[in-house]
């Protein structure tokens, strides 16, 4: 039981993470780096200490960041 309460809490966590760089770099100043095209994956590839696990959240930032490709053309450059 131990294991499936580990699995779990291991499946919760990457689900909720999941495209927080594409959300990031939309919602909070400053985070999207000028930046207009694939903001969330710019934004996971970053240099910091928490890389390791942005970099899990890359093909997620990538698929949500296709998906927005429109809003990003009529918005332009975040800031």
């Amino acid at each position: 039981m131990n294991d499936f309460l580990k699995l779990t809490a291991l499946s919760a966590a990457i689900l909720l993470l999941s495209g927080c760089g594409s959300i990031i770099s939309r919602t909070i100043p400053g985070q999207g780096h000028g930046s207009q095209y694939y903001p969330g994956v710019q934004w996971d590839v970053r240099e910091g200490p928490w890389r390791v696990l942005t970099i899990l959240d890359l093909p997620l930032s990538l698929v949500m960041d296709t998906l927005l490709l429109p809003v990003d053309a009529h918005h332009g450059p975040y800031e």
